[in-house]
């Protein structure tokens, strides 16, 4: 099997999102409750991200889990 690309992982797609919204790590981390260092631990891939931030932040991007975790290139939300 070959290597994923940087861009596919996901710490890269958070970042991303945030950056395409002109958030920074800051706005997200007061969004979901944290401290900006906790949040950027998820954004490098330094910690897994747990399933109730998934859900946030699919909620905060209008996004779906699959697209935060780079299951699909399809950034809208489910219905």
């Amino acid at each position: 099997m070959g290597k994923k690309s940087v861009n596919k992982l996901p710490k890269n797609r958070l970042r991303s999102l945030r950056e395409d919204s002109d958030l920074t790590q800051v706005t997200v981390a007061q969004y979901l409750g944290m401290s900006q260092t906790g949040y950027s631990k998820y954004e490098t891939g330094e910690n897994d991200i747990p399933t109730a931030i998934l859900i946030r932040l699919a909620k905060y991007y209008n996004t779906s889990i699959d697209y935060l975790l780079c299951q699909t290139r399809t950034r809208t939300r489910y219905k």
